[in-house]
This record gives structure tokens, sequence and C-alpha cells, in this order.
């Protein structure tokens, strides 16, 4: 590679990573800065005297742990609901073959462009009338509802690259539709069905305005919606915490791209083939 192309690909890369690491690297010396460092300080992006009393504060005079394990909990259940109902539902639409199965699979995809927006106040009306306001768990079908259509799209894409003829040789071996789903398929689909939980993962941890619509308690709050409505008071933003409970916040997320990333590439690439 010559030296001129070199330039045009790493500095564009260059600009390219240090404007996505900037965020990170704020919150990072925000979080770790003194209260008086955060105002006056000769140079914003450094630390002259580093604390952890944010951090400490965050744990231990805030309901933060309450809000991480509520937010851990909900993205947990509604990945699992999400995954599992997809991968059945795109299963059934591509190997089952039944009358309307491509228009109902493009119907579910549509479902997924409606903004979430525009269903917070019939989901309501449906929440107040089964007397589920204000519980935890049901944030978990609520999830639901916006994952599903995006995981089944994903996991129809890559079950379409998956060969017919280990199903028909399964069949002459009188293997079920259920035996073939789980012990021949669902091996195969790894790949697609780790990108599906790890997008549910993502989004149901990031969610912020059915959590805030639904719950209305603080022992019920999530992470994003309890660092805004506990740590910020007016216009006075305790902003040391509120970076440290963001670094905190993306640990979760983090991990799972990390040790996932290979699965993640894989199964994104499989479902856009076809």
């Amino acid at each position: 590679m010559s030296r001129t192309r070199a330039l045009r690909i790493y500095i564009p890369l260059a600009f390219y990573a240090v404007f996505l690491l900037l965020p990170f690297y704020w919150m990072l010396v925000t979080a770790f800065k003194e209260n008086q460092e955060l105002l006056v300080t000769p140079n914003p992006f450094l630390i002259y005297h580093w604390t952890v009393e944010h951090v400490v504060n965050l744990l231990t005079q805030t309901r933060y742990l309450t809000w991480f394990g509520n937010t851990l909990l909900l993205s947990l259940g509604a990945t699992l609901l999400s995954v599992a109902v997809s991968y059945i539902t795109a299963y059934a639409i591509i190997r089952l073959r039944f009358p309307g199965s491509r228009t109902f699979g493009t119907a579910i995809f549509l479902a997924y462009i409606v903004p979430p927006a525009i269903l917070f106040i019939p989901l309501a009306t449906v929440l107040i009338q089964l007397h589920w306001f204000d519980k935890l768990w049901a944030l978990v079908p609520i999830y639901a509802t916006f994952l599903i259509p995006f995981c089944t799209w994903v996991l129809i894409g890559f079950l379409k690259s998956v060969p017919r003829e280990l199903e028909e040789a399964a069949r002459v071996d009188g293997a079920s539709n259920l035996l073939i789903m789980w012990r021949i398929i669902f091996p195969i689909a790894i790949p697609g069905v780790i990108t599906t939980a790890i997008f549910s993962f993502t989004l149901s941890w990031n969610e912020y305005l059915y959590a805030l619509v639904y719950m209305s308690s603080p022992e019920n709050k999530t992470v994003s919606v309890g660092m805004t409505s506990e740590l910020i008071s007016g216009d006075v933003f305790q902003w040391g915490q509120l970076m440290a409970g963001a670094l905190i916040g993306i640990i979760p997320a983090l991990l799972a791209y990390f040790f996932f990333a290979e699965y993640y590439v894989a199964g994104m690439s499989g479902s856009l083939k076809d």
C-alpha cells in the first residue's frame, strides 16, 4: 500500500475514531474530577486532582444500584422473550410456507418502523386496564413490542441462508418440525440469534420513554430515568455523578459487544445476504 493511499485511509479513520471516542473520554474526565475543576480549570480535557467521590456518592447516596438491577433484569427478560418469539416466528415464515407468509414477514418489518412515541398512549390504556401500571415486570412485554419485529426480520434473512438439505435429511430420519427447529437449525443460527440478542439487550438498556411514562415509583426506575430525575434538580446538574453513572451504565453493553462481536458481525452479514 502506497504512503498516499495509507494517508487517505488512516487519517480519516483517525479523525472518525477521535470523534467517536471523545464523548467517552469526556465522561471519564468529568466523573473523576473534583467539583471545583468542573467549572474552573486551565484545560477541561485534563484532570489535575483525581477523585472517586462522585462514584462513591452515586453508589451510596442514590438508588443507582437499584436502578442498575432493574435495568439489567428488564433487559435480560425482554431479550429472552423477544429472541425466543422472533426465532419461532422467523422459522415458521421461512420453512413452514403457510399462505401469506411472505406478506406476513413484510408486515412484521413494517411494524418496526412505527415510532414508539405513537404507541405509548394506547399501551398505557392497556396497562391500566390490566392493572399493570407501575409494575416493573410489565415493561418486559412492552419492550418486546418494538424488539420482536426487527429481530424477526434479521432472523428471516439469516435462516434463508441455511441449506434446506439439512432439514430434508432430518425429516427422512423421522424428525419433527420442533426437533429440526431446535436440534438442527438452532445451532447453525447461533450467530443470528446472538445478533438479535445484542440488539435487544442494548435497545432495552437504553430505553427511556416507556420506563419514564409507565413507572412512577422510585424503586421501579431504570438507570436512564433514575439519573435524569434524581440527579437533575431544576437547573442544577450533578455532572460528576451523572457522568459516573453513564460510565458504569455502558459496561453491560460494552461487555456484550466485546465478547460476542465476532458473532454479531457474522449474524448481520448472514441476514443481509438475501
